[in-house]
């Protein structure tokens, strides 16, 4: 498979900036792999395609606020984008400055309240150390909201909550799960009401997912890691689920990736740790049999793996039906549902 197969042409115009007057006013495509139809719908029936007997599974990570604006010793400004936390007190990071620093030193926040150290750099990222309290809370009194390069805009207050899933709860990720972003109270709610199982995992999204593929064939691209964890409640009603042989659903693919990481051994099984799994046409799943998810970059593994679900002519299909009715794309985009 060559990455030329996962390109499209999209109109700039068509990436949403901003987020949606309301959560759940984004626009919904329904593909139906059995029929390969495509069905246009708004958000606000996604309850229409649900079953009492579905179990879903929620990505419960929180956005930290992870880009910080600070200086060099020698008083050279200095951007941090933070790749992925990978510690309590380190992490990896993107660095933007005139005269690139060098391993050993530091970087300054606040006027020197907060010191940062250049551990090493490691290609065209560099590894940080935080002091304490540690990256989580020093990012919640100094950094900015991560916005994706693609949204072309300084970070407004209304990014605080809605680039934030009303659920999310274990803090470390840079990007959001976009998914869940169109989910509001009253629809989780009324999930509720019918019965369905909901349960959470932890993918801490890494700025990796907005890196598109650079190899010509993707079987030699290297996926980036993200951290995850699954409880081992949550592991066995998954795996009983399976059992009695009932639909999973994923909202987004930081979901899928989890729960698909945790079953690489054959069976859904608890725990936590890196996953760096990286799902191409070809793949066979074991646990997902349906995907909630945005649109996604071209060449990117995000789109490879929704054309591994639902295959490549109905995904090329589905993107050009999404591109001639003007649906909106990425973060702040409207949504796809996978059945």
């Amino acid at each position: 498979m060559k990455i030329s197969d996962f390109e499209y042409q999209l109109p700039q115009r068509l990436i949403a900036q901003h987020p949606a007057e309301h959560r759940r006013d984004a626009r919904l495509m329904v593909i139906h792999r059995d029929s390969g139809t495509i069905e246009h719908r708004m958000f606000s029936d996604f309850l229409d395609f649900l079953n009492a007997s579905d179990l879903m599974v929620f990505n419960d990570t929180k956005v930290i606020p992870a880009r910080f604006f600070g200086k060099k010793r020698t008083g050279g400004r200095v951007e941090i984008m933070l790749e992925r936390v990978t510690g309590a007190r380190s992490a990896v990071a993107q660095i933007r400055a005139s005269k690139m620093p060098k391993a050993g030193s530091e970087i300054v926040l606040n006027d020197g309240e907060i010191v940062l150290r250049l551990k090493e750099r490691r290609g065209r990222f560099f590894v940080l150390d935080f002091p304490e309290p540690g990256v989580t809370a020093i990012a919640a009194v100094y950094g900015q909201v991560p916005l994706p390069p693609y949204i072309r805009r300084h970070p407004e207050k209304i990014d605080l909550t809605r680039y934030q899933t009303v659920y999310a709860e274990q803090g470390g990720a840079v990007a959001a799960p976009t998914a869940g972003l169109h989910f509001d109270e009253e629809m989780l709610e009324a999930i509720d009401k019918m019965g369905i199982t909901r349960e959470m995992v932890t993918l801490h999204v890494g700025a990796g997912t907005f890196q598109p593929v650079q190899v010509d064939d993707i079987r030699e691209h290297r996926m980036h890691k993200e951290w995850f964890s699954l409880s081992g409640p949550a592991a066995k009603r998954i795996l009983f689920q399976k059992q009695r042989k009932q639909r999973v659903l994923a909202v987004g693919t930081t979901s899928l990736r989890a729960v698909e990481s945790a079953a690489l051994g054959g069976e859904v099984r608890a725990g936590q740790g890196e996953t760096e799994i990286f799902i191409y046409p070809g793949y066979e799943f074991r646990v997902i049999d349906a995907l909630l998810t945005n649109f996604h970059l071209p060449g990117s593994t995000l789109l490879m793996l929704v054309s591994a679900l639902m295959g490549q002519a109905l995904m090329k299909e589905a993107y050009r039906a999404a591109i001639e009715r003007e649906y909106r794309f990425f973060s702040y985009g409207d949504a796809m549902l996978i059945l």
